[in-house]
């Protein structure tokens, strides 16, 4: 089975839309690089060695330090899925920076966002 498109796209092609994205609203590139801190565990190192990279998702995943146990707390529809209901653990992964960029654009506060 061929693996979806978003799976060897570069993580670094996505991560100025996410950026563009929450600005748009007020919002700030250290407020998408907090929360992608949280889900993945990067940091500033590590995350800015992985846009260098031009890693895929599938490496910018498998390679994450620690994947927050709190983001099966992450509930809701992005893309027009229910996040809790995605059976492919990497595309849910996805799906949750996802939705946690939508929810940041969207104004929430950081402490619901960080669940």
């Amino acid at each position: 089975m061929k693996k979806p498109r978003i799976f060897t796209m570069s993580f670094a092609s996505v991560y100025p839309l996410y950026i563009t994205k929450v600005e748009k609203k007020g919002r700030t590139k250290a407020e998408v690089d907090e929360v992608i801190f949280w889900l993945t565990g990067y940091d500033e190192v590590t995350l800015g060695q992985a846009v260098d990279q031009k890693v895929d998702f599938e490496t910018f995943f498998e390679q994450a330090p620690a994947m927050n146990p709190n983001a099966a707390l992450i509930k809701g529809v992005i893309c027009g899925y229910r996040v809790e209901d995605i059976e492919d653990k990497l595309m849910q992964q996805i799906r949750y920076m996802d939705k946690l960029v939508d929810e940041l654009a969207k104004g929430k506060k950081m402490d619901k966002i960080l669940r």
